[in-house]
């Protein structure tokens, strides 16, 4: 498999700033991967409602946060972080992430006061996007939402968590480099290897038989999945095959053969995330 070369230097220089963001799930790369295989997969009469839709883009009236393209919009949410009140409902924390305990059980019920969790606004926004009668701007703003919403469910740890905000909290080194935190490893440097190493590359037309395998399930199956990986596989990887309610006082280690376990994972996942949000465009929009 094909691997990302990195110097020590500027691993080190990453992990400052990575450990120093708040949650990104699957940073840049990895949500506009999501929405590139999202567009190479809808319906052409989809594509062509997304790209009026975006025409209106300068409605939005945030210069420093483009989404004259399907790829800008989908990171949009991020952007405007911090950076706008007027859009302060769009980068509500809450609503990125579902947490659900891994050393606990999986009831969606739980942590979503009044729809401000990501599952909630995905079938919120989706509804609001096939309602032809709203003013397209408001159905643009449903369009970002929706695309940024369904990349983050599909990451692991935006439901999967320990009171540890999906992993923000635990140290943890990648491979030989300190300095980062578990969610951080799986926002950039997995997604970023993941999606650069695969082959065929994840941006492409899938085959119906793909389509069948992957896009499947709501949104409740998405979160449940994720929590499963970061249950099963994300936690006891880094605690040494041991879920983190079950080790006292150890810090978390994600080595060369986590790394390369991990990846088929991540691309797996953005794969669904990218076949899903096409299929949900299509029944919103088609």
């Amino acid at each position: 498999m094909k691997k990302i070369v990195m110097t020590l230097a500027a691993m080190a220089g990453l992990a400052v700033s990575l450990a120093a963001s708040p949650a990104f799930a699957w940073g840049a790369l990895g949500h506009r991967t999501v929405a590139a295989i999202a567009l190479e997969n809808v319906k052409p009469a989809t594509r062509a409602q997304i790209a009026a839709l975006l025409r209106h883009q300068g409605e939005l009236d945030t210069p420093e946060c483009s989404a004259k393209t399907f790829e800008d919009a989908a990171v949009w949410p991020d952007c405007i972080k911090n950076k706008d009140e007027r859009w302060r409902f769009a980068f509500m924390s809450s609503w990125h992430y579902h947490d659900q305990p891994v050393c606990g059980t999986f009831d969606l019920k739980n942590d979503c006061r009044d729809g401000n969790c990501v599952t909630a606004q995905i079938d919120r926004n989706a509804r609001l996007l096939a309602d032809r009668k709203l003013a397209p701007a408001m159905r643009l703003e449903a369009l970002i939402l929706v695309t940024h919403f369904v990349g983050d469910v599909h990451q692991p740890l935006h439901v999967g968590e320990n009171a540890d905000q999906g992993g923000n909290k635990v140290d943890s080194g990648y491979g030989d480099v300190p300095g980062f935190n578990l969610h951080s490893v799986w926002d950039g440097l997995l997604a970023e290897r993941a999606v650069s190493s695969a082959n065929p590359p994840l941006v492409r037309r899938y085959s119906a038989e793909e389509k069948a395998r992957l896009a499947t399930g709501k949104t409740e199956d998405w979160a449940r999945e994720s929590w499963e990986i970061s249950r099963d596989v994300i936690y006891p990887a880094a605690y040494g095959g041991k879920l983190p309610c079950d080790v006292k006082d150890a810090k978390a280690t994600w080595n060369e053969a986590a790394i390369e376990a991990a990846i088929p994972i991540v691309d797996q996942r953005i794969e669904q995330a990218g076949l899903r949000l096409a299929k949900m465009l299509d029944e919103a929009l088609g």
